[in-house]
């Protein structure tokens, strides 16, 4: 069984499914375990590793003691740059950012990794990145200065979806951005999941458990938050997210 067929299957016991998203910019080796261990008893489905920038020296030996302490849960790498990729992840998010119009992000960057993942041995998951509009400009904006897609016309997130689908992704991320002030709206989450038969992650600016629900109930098959959890990784507060993804 392949990673993304792994993390399906998990996806299938359940309304959606669950990421945790951990930048090593902000989680330090030393906060893994319990941070870990919290996640995993809680019940979430995988984690993705990475962040727009990273000053964290080692990448590879951070995701090395990562999954000392991941057991079977998925660790995913979430790329800023081609310097993020190590052997030690179980997959890849192989992301276009299909919402601008840089060549660069849509397939140059691509061109680079693609035979070092190769060398490496990730497996790749072929993932659309559209950046939705949210109320100010974040990292992911800025990094890679691009326009994100606007938050009140979901008729053009559409268009970008089915383009995507048509292209063959394996996945579609639809990303408000860290730190985000306004989430991906629930109409476009909708609008996509009611034509597009692609698996949809929805993340960015996610704050309670009441607001995930309300994204999986428009459609999204994965939610993920960051941010939120660094300021808060009480465990009964990280269940609360649980439950209100999973809807079991």
């Amino acid at each position: 069984m392949t990673v993304f067929e792994n993390i399906m299957n998990r996806r299938s016991r359940h309304k959606a499914g669950y990421f945790i998203l951990i930048d090593p910019d902000k989680t330090s080796t030393e906060q893994l375990p319990s941070l870990l261990h919290d996640t995993i008893s809680a019940g979430v489905d995988g984690f993705l590793v990475g962040g727009s920038l990273l000053l964290t020296p080692d990448f590879d030996s951070y995701l090395k003691t990562f999954k000392e302490f991941s057991r079977d849960i998925p660790v995913v790498i979430f790329p800023g740059g081609v310097h993020q990729l190590s052997a030690n992840a179980d997959a890849i998010l192989f992301l276009s950012l299909l919402s601008g119009r840089n060549p660069h992000h849509i397939i140059g960057t691509q061109v680079v990794a693609a035979p070092i993942i190769h060398r490496l041995g990730i497996e790749p998951i072929s993932t659309a990145y559209l950046l939705v509009e949210s109320g100010k400009a974040t990292s992911a904006e800025f990094m890679s200065g691009t326009i994100p897609l606007p938050r009140h016309k979901p008729e053009i997130a559409l268009a970008h979806a089915l383009a995507a689908s048509y292209m063959g992704f394996k996945t579609i991320y639809l990303e408000g951005g860290s730190g985000a002030d306004h989430s991906v709206p629930a109409q476009i989450i909708s609008t996509i999941s009611q034509t597009v038969d692609v698996p949809l992650i929805v993340g960015g600016g996610i704050r309670t458990p009441d607001e995930a629900s309300e994204k999986v109930n428009a459609g999204a098959d994965f939610i993920v938050t960051g941010n939120i959890l660094e300021k808060n990784n009480d465990p009964a507060f990280i269940s609360a997210f649980v439950q209100a993804i999973h809807q079991d």
